[in-house]
């Protein structure tokens, strides 16, 4: 599927921008405004399926939308960045996409969520439900943070949600937790900043043997899982840290 991207800035490195699950390309903007200021980057974003102002699609699966990711961003880009399913998403396309790096935010490369035994079928048979209430509380601590957000922020979340194909989250959730990335060496030089609520998405064992395996692995203390909306300048020169070698 071909994708809705924007492209804005004329500096000479390019950057592309992934979304998380729920977002759209519009929840970049405080990070691009960052980047664009510095007059060294052009920024491309994308909505993938079933967000933003991409179609809606019958299937929902991560090769699903890394194939829309390989077809719809150019190859050769000087920097990558994946937040959360976009990282999920990003680092199934980047040998097709090879950009120079690769930086994942609080990437979905392993979720803390059941898959074997009687718990994990009990749990994947209704996985709606059981979705909801395991993030009760996570839901009610991320109110409390977007609450700080600025209002122009929380308009563009409110936009977001509204577009969203909410009939993926069940899918996504089950197919990121039952195929959870396999620790080897990554495919282009590639940075992983974690927030101090990273082990929900990539759990602290995982973060150290991507370490041992040639991952940079950096952290952003004292922010949420949405770092690029509650941290977009330090997000960004996270990002821009990527290029330093």
């Amino acid at each position: 599927m071909r994708l809705r991207t924007t492209t804005t800035g004329t500096g000479s490195r390019r950057i592309g921008l992934v979304h998380g699950l729920g977002g759209s390309s519009e929840l970049w903007q405080p990070v691009t405004r960052y980047l664009l200021e510095t007059g060294q980057y052009t920024v491309t974003t994308v909505d993938l399926r079933g967000h933003g102002e991409s179609a809606r699609a019958s299937s929902y699966t991560l090769e699903d939308f890394a194939g829309d990711l390989a077809e719809s961003l150019p190859t050769g880009l000087d920097a990558l960045v994946g937040h959360s399913l976009g990282g999920s998403v990003l680092v199934r396309a980047v040998e097709r996409l090879q950009p120079a790096r690769a930086v994942y935010l609080d990437p979905g490369f392993r979720l803390n969520l059941p898959t074997t035994g009687v718990t994990g079928r009990l749990f994947w048979l209704a996985p709606t439900l059981c979705l909801g209430v395991a993030g009760l509380v996570q839901a009610r601590r991320g109110a409390r943070v977007r609450a700080g957000y600025s209002p122009e922020i929380r308009a563009s979340l409110a936009r977001s949600r509204s577009a969203f194909d909410a009939a993926m989250a069940p899918i996504v959730f089950k197919d990121v937790a039952h195929n959870p990335l396999p620790v080897a060496p990554p495919a282009v030089p590639s940075t992983i900043v974690l927030s101090d609520e990273s082990p929900a998405v990539l759990p602290d064992d995982l973060a150290t043997e991507l370490r041992n395996h040639g991952w940079r692995v950096c952290r952003l203390p004292g922010v949420h899982h949405d770092m690029h909306l509650e941290a977009p300048h330090r997000s960004a020169t996270a990002i821009i840290g990527s290029f330093q070698p």
